[in-house]
């Protein structure tokens, strides 16, 4: 028992020691992607009959007159630090309106996301069980709808029925003004933005789910079980199931950069507080500095993703680290 703990810290040690370079490594990708954008900060600050004297003090204040070398390294520091700087725009700290506007996004995506899960295992299980049958025929017509459906089309009928024509449900915001604490009004608020997410994603899950069900029912165990007399469900939900549940840690891994950046078009349709009408405002202002802290930040959690992933693969299945 010693032994398979130790060999399991070995592999999870091993693995995050891998996850740092790749970070590193996404740091340099960022920052030199906005090194070699054509515009920079300062285009945003000057204006073209300002004198030289004052463009050279505002790249001085910001550090636009040094290396790109030490302009990283700079950048570095204060992000190993927790801070990412201050916006151009706003001169507000970017560390401090991530903090403000991360909870919202997380409020949005994981209930979606979880909703998403719980319905694309069900129906995924069920098309997977019966290929190329009725069912699964009519769940892969509304996985093609929804993939062929964009989100913010899908976003604007909505809210054009639900809360314009019919009036049952605000259009923007989290809150209503005024209103503080409220959960009935904030799921009043919730109700589209969610529904657009889940629509956004249960395609890519219930197919993922029905290929992994696909294989596992014509796998041997399965035949046993049908020899030994066991019904079409009881195979189904309590042992093709949970073999089918391993592969999607994979997806929740993935899931993670969602936290952040998962929703950014049906955050900005409907004004909801959180990272993506942020980033669409620093993209249109050229407010590099918070780009590339978005940008790092997400790119981050993919690799930390991935890594949560390994992890989770060799907690609930030893044999994965003896493939690392």
């Amino acid at each position: 028992m010693k032994e398979e703990v130790r060999e399991m810290t070995k592999y999870i040690v091993k693995r995050i020691l891998q996850a740092i370079p790749l970070i590193l490594l996404i740091s340099i990708i960022c920052f030199t992607l906005i090194q070699l954008a054509p515009y920079n900060a300062i285009d945003t600050m000057i204006t073209p009959k300002m004198p030289e004297e004052t463009v050279n003090l505002i790249k001085a204040k910001y550090g636009f007159d040094k290396p790109a070398y030490v302009q990283y390294f700079l950048w570095l520091k204060g992000v190993l630090g927790g801070q990412f700087g201050y916006s151009i725009i706003t001169h507000e700290s970017i560390s401090k309106d991530l903090l403000a506007r991360i909870p919202a996004t997380i409020k949005l995506v994981l209930p979606s996301y979880l909703i998403a899960l719980g319905i694309s295992i069900i129906l995924g299980l069920v098309s997977g069980s019966n290929k190329n049958k009725r069912i699964d025929k009519i769940i892969d017509g509304f996985c093609s709808i929804g993939i062929a459906i964009p989100s913010f089309w899908f976003a604007m009928i909505i809210i054009f029925l639900f809360g314009y024509k019919l009036g049952w449900l605000p259009i923007l915001g989290m809150s209503t003004i005024g209103v503080k604490n409220s959960f009935k009004d904030f799921l009043l608020h919730f109700i589209m933005p969610c529904s657009v997410l889940v629509m956004a994603y249960l395609p890519d899950l219930i197919r993922y789910v029905r290929s992994s069900t696909v294989g596992q029912i014509s796998e041997e165990y399965v035949t046993v079980q049908k020899a030994f007399g066991a019904s079409k469900n009881e195979i189904l939900f309590k042992h093709v199931c949970k073999n089918v549940l391993l592969p999607i840690i994979t997806k929740i891994g993935m899931a993670l950069p969602m936290l952040i950046t998962g929703a950014m078009i049906t955050e900005t349709v409907f004004g909801w507080p959180g990272v993506g009408p942020y980033f669409v405002t620093a993209v249109r202002a050229l407010d590099f500095p918070v780009i590339m802290a978005i940008l790092l930040l997400s790119s981050s959690l993919v690799i930390i993703g991935n890594l949560l992933s390994d992890i989770l693969y060799c907690l609930i299945d030893p044999r994965i680290k003896e493939m690392g």
